[in-house]
């Protein structure tokens, strides 16, 4: 067993996970989505993109994009959340809160692909 591929693999499952964690729920209800869990589905999305940097093959450079695509939509979400908490006037509002919310489903089915190609490297890979 391979210790590396285990926290990469563990690191792109978190991030799915996560990911699904903070996103069930009513959409607009600030209540059913934690900033705590954003802040930790954002920081494992980090990591996990740091550690698609550097590798080679096609998968490999198809997994970094569908990384760099979750972050994209998750710096969108985290900026729109800290507007809305501490410079819009309007503050949380079910609008908002669908935004975020929306941008994190959109990062999810980034995560939702990079699993898919994981899974399909791992099956196809020869011993």
């Amino acid at each position: 067993m391979n210790l590396e591929k285990v926290v990469f693999g563990f690191f792109i499952f978190l991030a799915l996970t996560l990911n699904f964690g903070f996103f069930v729920g009513e959409i607009d209800n600030p209540a059913h989505h934690h900033v705590r869990e954003f802040v930790l589905l954002f920081i494992v999305n980090a990591v996990a993109l740091i550690m698609k940097l550097g590798d080679r093959s096609q998968v490999d450079a198809m997994l970094l994009a569908t990384g760099l695509v979750a972050m994209l939509q998750l710096i969108g979400a985290a900026i729109i959340w800290i507007l809305a908490a501490h410079v819009w006037e309007s503050g949380m509002t079910p609008g908002v809160m669908s935004s975020i919310v929306s941008l994190a489903g959109g990062a999810m089915v980034a995560n939702v692909i990079s699993v898919v190609l994981l899974v399909v490297e791992t099956v196809t890979l020869r011993r």
